[in-house]
C-alpha cells in the first residue's frame, strides 16, 4: 500500500463531455463537491471559495456542516479538455491553528476515459510523503475516506442532473 498516493475509480453513467462539465465548471463542481467558488477554473491560477454543504446528498452535507464557511483554496494545475483536470491543494487543510502556506501541496488528477456510453473517472491524489510528518497520516486517512465520498457525490449529481 502506498503512503504517497490515493487512487479511486468509478464508472459513471454519463458521457465524457457531461462528466467533464461537472468537473471543470467551477459553479457545478462546487454544487456537488461543497464549495462556493469566486470565479472560473483557469490553468495555473489559484482559486478561492468557501466551504458549503453539498447540494446533492443530505448525509454528506451533514458531515460537511462543521466546515461550513471555512476558506477553501486550490491552484488549478492543468485542464486538458475532456481528458485531464488537475489541481493542487493542502490536504485536510481544515484544522484550526495550522499555517498551511509553508507546506507543500498534493496533486489531484481527474482522468476521464470512455467506456462505451459510460465514462471511467480515475481520481488520484499524490504527494502525501512530502506533508509534514505531524499531519501526514491524519491527512492521508481523511482524504482516503473523503475521495470515496466524492465518488458518491459526483455519481449522484450526474444521475440527478441527467
Amino acid at each position: 500500500m502506498s503512503t504517497d498516493r490515493i487512487e479511486k475509480k468509478i464508472l459513471l453513467r454519463a458521457t465524457r463531455s457531461r462528466v467533464w462539465r461537472a468537473l471543470t465548471d467551477s459553479a457545478e463542481f462546487g454544487h456537488w463537491f461543497g464549495v462556493r467558488f469566486e470565479g472560473p477554473f483557469k490553468p495555473g491560477t489559484p482559486i478561492s471559495g468557501i466551504m458549503v454543504p453539498t447540494a446533492v446528498d443530505a448525509e454528506v452535507a451533514k458531515s460537511q456542516k462543521p466546515f461550513e464557511g471555512k476558506p477553501f483554496e486550490f491552484v488549478i494545475d492543468r485542464i486538458e479538455p475532456e481528458r485531464l483536470f488537475s489541481f493542487k491543494w493542502h490536504p485536510f487543510g481544515v484544522e484550526e491553528g495550522i499555517d498551511y502556506s509553508a507546506e507543500p501541496m498534493t496533486l489531484i488528477e481527474f482522468v476521464l476515459e470512455d467506456r462505451g456510453a459510460e465514462t471511467m473517472l480515475t481520481i488520484t491524489e499524490s504527494g502525501f510523503d512530502q506533508i509534514p510528518l505531524s499531519r501526514r497520516a491524519r491527512a492521508f486517512q481523511a482524504n482516503e475516506g473523503g475521495w470515496n465520498g466524492v465518488l458518491r457525490l459526483i455519481a449522484k449529481h450526474l444521475s440527478d442532473a441527467s
